[in-house]
């Protein structure tokens, strides 16, 4: 099984959320359709901007546990700056 962790950005709200997932496609699913009261559902439409893959899931989570620091989100910033 590998892993991803995600970076999704809301135009809408100029919001990014950070996660991770073995199963992209119905993780999309779920952010963009499926949850009334979840905390991305006010922000939707959601887009993919940024991947990383993993085997294994402990460096996944520690990669997501990054991702989600101060400097990671700068980094995240930095990344998808061209595109948003």
């Amino acid at each position: 099984m590998s892993f991803v962790v995600y970076v999704l950005h809301s135009a809408s709200k100029v919001k990014i959320y950070i996660g991770y997932t073995s199963d992209l496609i119905n993780r999309m699913k779920s952010q963009n359709h499926f949850g009334k009261n979840d905390y991305t559902s006010k922000f939707r439409p959601l887009k993919v901007e940024y991947l990383e893959f993993f085997e294994i899931k402990s460096e996944v989570l520690k990669r997501e546990k990054q991702l989600k620091s101060a400097n990671g989100r700068k980094f995240i910033h930095e990344q998808i700056a061209s595109i948003i």
